[in-house]
């Protein structure tokens, strides 16, 4: 194997996806999506100070940012490094620059555009009623698969390092008195942020100092479900909170904050200069178990290349507090660049972190095992050498660092399913889904009825339908790029840029689904091959309507 120093990939892949800010995103802005300056957002005109609240668009990319990240591009890209890094590296830089830019600014311009709608909701506008329908069962379904199992991987990550449960909690103290400063005190931005970002880094230090862990067993829970269960009771009041006291502080502070954690892993890179010990293509992965590339790749690495949950993120809560359109561009196009910054730093330090090839291989020994665990442990090593961090303080540092960034993807995710189903309320006329408290209270039920009630007293029910979530997710970007694509014809506008990385990840997607699908067919896993099944057919039935309407929009503009 030929050696190589992973300095050139950090340099590369930053290069690469700064130039898709500073070029294509500033033609898709001004020649595509044509924001208008004198647009009057979803945020004033039906301002609410609960979900709907003109922010500032620093503040608002650090909601935007942490909540799309989640720990999903650094759990993908880790499991796709079983078929070498040169094919992950290429689809994260590629995915950023082309496809997640252009469908996360896409979905928050369209929502922005109809009076903050999401893209569920709008399905049934420029498509049909009964394509919305469809489209928000598969939303749900996505919804409930990532709430569930990010608390799963919030509760392993903070019983496996006690030390990150201080500082994770105090995050929370944090956001709230900063959302104080900031919107009732009306001070300055600048120093809440000096001043969180320092206080959240010393609380490293003293949850380092001092781990918290909880009862062994309680009411016959142990501790992981005892997390759960108390990140989901958090969670139902986050959602419920105006946006303004404690998700967008937390989600701004945290992003400054998990930013700087970037920048350390990117300068340690730098300093240290550790060489690539993972193959550029391993040839290997077939032997030891790992299903085929094509289309897996596509699927396994969505966060850091493209996700159909950031467009949910976008028109579900994003768009209610973008205040200005132009803002999109920054907010959007650069929240999906930061995620593609995580993910191709996952990519160098789980590539050169983890000791020699032999160890690597070591690690890399079965397919789908590998996550936030294996981001630590390569991190942490190269935090050590190349800024002489102490290995444990390194550890705890990013634990912290993919806890919040987990965090935040919850916090939002209940909150926007919990706004799927006051949409499903006003839609079928049902007062009571439409109401905040019952709303959020239908969505956490959901989500606990799948984590203990599938999963047992151990709560881990959401890992059950999990293996769904690549081809779900994808599936959901490409019916939210057709969503696009439709409403770009009706106004005569360029719709390729968003219509050509629709057909790709939509065709790959329904390869991945048809291979999972005999895969659970020939393993007798019948539960999943019927939910399988059944977002198959829902997405391709979507998307056969779709071109109905797109090709009937295209024959009326001629």
């Amino acid at each position: 194997m030929v050696s190589m120093n992973a300095i050139y990939l950090v340099v590369t892949g930053v290069v690469f996806v700064l130039l898709g800010y500073r070029f294509y995103s500033k033609f898709i802005a001004e020649k595509i999506y044509r924001l208008d300056p004198n647009f009057e957002t979803p945020a004033y005109t039906k301002r609410d100070d609960v979900d709907y609240i003109p922010t500032d668009r620093i503040v608002l990319w650090g909601h935007h940012f942490t909540t799309v990240a989640g720990a999903a591009p650094i759990i993908g890209p880790a499991i796709a490094l079983i078929w070498g890094w040169l094919p992950a590296f290429i689809w994260v830089v590629l995915g950023t620059m082309f496809f997640a830019g252009v469908h996360d600014f896409g979905a928050l311009w369209v929502s922005v555009r109809n009076e903050g709608k999401s893209i569920g909701s709008l399905t049934g506008e420029v498509i049909s009623v009964r394509a919305r329908n469809l489209f928000m069962i598969v939303i749900f379904l996505l919804l409930l698969m990532v709430n569930a199992v990010f608390a799963v991987s919030i509760s392993n990550a903070l019983v496996a390092t006690p030390s990150s449960v201080i500082p994770t909690w105090s995050a929370i103290a944090v956001a709230v008195v900063i959302g104080v400063l900031i919107y009732k005190m009306h001070v300055p931005i600048l120093w809440p942020t000096i001043v969180g970002t320092t206080i959240l880094y010393a609380v490293i230090w003293v949850g380092d100092q001092v781990p918290v862990e909880l009862p062994a067993v309680v009411m016959g829970l142990s501790a992981g479900p005892q997390w759960i269960l108390i990140l989901f009771g958090y969670a139902a009041v986050a959602s419920l909170l105006p946006v303004w006291l404690l998700l967008q502080p937390r989600d701004y502070i945290n992003g400054i904050q998990l930013f700087i954690g970037l920048g350390l892993l990117y300068a340690a890179v730098l300093l240290a200069g550790p060489e690539i010990t993972a193959p550029a293509f391993n040839m290997d992965a077939k032997v030891i178990g790992a299903p085929p590339l094509v289309p897996l790749l596509f699927v396994t690495i969505a966060c850091g290349a493209i996700s159909g949950f950031h467009g949910l993120v976008a028109s579900g809560t994003t768009s209610k507090q973008l205040d200005k359109e132009p803002d999109a561009r920054f907010v959007g196009y650069l929240g999906s660049l930061g995620e593609g910054l995580l993910a191709i730093a996952t990519i160098v330090v789980v590539s050169a972190g983890l000791g020699s090839s032999e160890e690597w291989r070591a690690v890399y020994s079965e397919f789908g095992i590998h996550g936030i665990d294996t981001f630590t442990r390569g991190g942490a090593g190269i935090l050590a050498s190349g800024l002489g961090l102490p290995v444990e303080f390194a550890a705890t540092l990013l634990t912290v660092m993919a806890v919040l960034f987990a965090g935040t993807t919850m916090d939002s995710g209940v909150r926007i399913q919990r706004m799927i189903i006051q949409e499903w309320g006003t839609i079928y006329k049902m007062p009571f889904m439409q109401n905040h408290y019952l709303a959020t209270l239908l969505a956490v039920s959901s989500c606990l009825v799948l984590a203990f009630g599938a999963g047992g007293s151990d709560g881990q029910g959401g890992m059950l339908i999990w293996p769904l979530f690549g081809t779900t997710n994808q599936l959901l970007a490409g019916i939210t790029l057709l969503v696009i694509s439709i409403i770009l014809v009706k106004l005569k506008r360029p719709y390729k840029y968003t219509l050509y990385p629709m057909f790709f990840v939509t065709a790959m997607s329904v390869l991945a689904a048809l291979y999972q699908l005999m895969g659970f067919f020939e393993n007798g896993q019948y539960t999943l091959l019927a939910f399988d099944l059944l977002i198959i057919v829902a997405a391709i039935l979507v998307i056969l309507e779709g071109f109905s309407a797109f090709n009937r929009e295209k024959a009326n503009t001629v």
